[in-house]
């Protein structure tokens, strides 16, 4: 009897470690532990759109103490390297952008991190277009009105955007290329700033992601001629694509992703992931964003992310050269 409760005594614990290998979310558990996503731009723009729901869903979830650091500056690089800087422990969490993982190593000559081997990428959350929006007074009611107005009036015409390098300053700059029309670009520190101008009409134009301008466009304070993306943006089923508009196969697409710290264990990587993508799959997420016209995305995490991000940089990367952009 003594040496049979030992043999089950040792199957007992055996089990037990398997048990605990297969359990990353019990080993490796963040509830009650405060954890910092880091949004690297202002509050109130896209991005901060985009993480504040998730954060507090996440936080939900894992039962931790959420805290949402918004660090603007450099076309989200300030944030970014923040973000890489910090230890690989899961407490911090980083929504990174097309921006910051897939424009801004082509963009910058000396980029303070590495937007590939400074982080682990966990999951793809949402993608949006950029609107085309001006200030009322515009005398444009379309794109080609727009398109006329400016060549009447070389460099008279002003646009903002969310920074230099930024997908609403790309998106503009490729299709200021494609119309061939001449107007200036006033850089923002974020969307939000940007927007406030605008309706203030100290600038005219704006090429942003559609979430960040839409409740204005609703509200009458600015008006929308176009959208970015492939299909029209369900929220705003009148707005035509810039493709329909005479510019056929013109297409960009801003998007948002969470990543942390380079070397983080694989077993919270593990549960991490599952996590993001259990949330971002919820009716719950999708009716947080997709009234702002943002399309949550699931099921593209890990190494599927990892190769999103590698297509986006090589993509993104092209539009940076061929608009001959560089910030030193």
């Amino acid at each position: 009897m003594h040496r049979r409760e030992l043999l089950g005594l040792a199957a007992v614990l055996a089990g037990a470690r398997v048990l605990s290998r297969v359990q990353p979310v019990r080993a490796q558990s963040l509830a009650g532990k405060q954890i910092r996503v880091v949004v690297p731009f202002p509050p109130g723009g896209p991005t901060d759109i985009v993480a504040r729901p998730f954060a507090q869903m996440l936080g939900e979830a894992l039962q931790a103490t959420m805290i949402v650091d918004n660090r603007a500056g450099a076309g989200g690089s300030i944030g970014a390297e923040l973000a890489a800087q910090s230890a690989p422990d899961g407490q911090t969490l980083l929504v990174g952008t097309v921006g910051t993982h897939a424009i801004n190593s082509a963009l910058y000559a000396k980029l303070p991190y590495d937007p590939v081997k400074d982080f682990t990428p966990l999951a793809l959350i949402a993608l949006a277009p950029v609107a085309v929006v001006v200030h009322p007074l515009v005398q444009a009611k379309s794109l080609a009105d727009l398109v006329a107005l400016a060549k009447k009036n070389p460099n008279k015409l002003n646009y903002g955007s969310a920074g230099i390098g930024t997908p609403g300053h790309l998106t503009a700059e490729m299709f200021r290329a494609a119309s061939g029309i001449d107007i200036q670009h006033v850089p923002y520190k974020g969307s939000a700033p940007a927007l406030t101008d605008l309706i203030a009409g100290q600038i005219q134009i704006m090429f942003d992601p559609l979430q960040s301008v839409l409740s204005n466009v609703k509200g009458g304070k600015i008006r929308a001629l176009a959208v970015s993306s492939k299909t029209r943006a369900p929220v705003v089923p009148d707005v035509p694509t810039i493709a329909e508009s005479g510019y056929d196969g013109f297409e960009t697409t801003a998007w948002w992703g969470v990543f942390a710290p380079a070397s983080l264990p694989d077993a919270l990587t593990t549960s991490l992931v599952t996590e993001i993508e259990r949330i971002v799959a919820s009716d719950t997420f999708r009716s947080k964003l997709e009234p702002l016209g943002v399309t949550a995305v699931a099921d593209i995490g890990g190494s599927a992310f990892a190769d999103f991000q590698k297509n986006e940089i090589a993509k993104w990367g092209k539009a940076v050269r061929d608009a001959h952009v560089k910030i030193n």
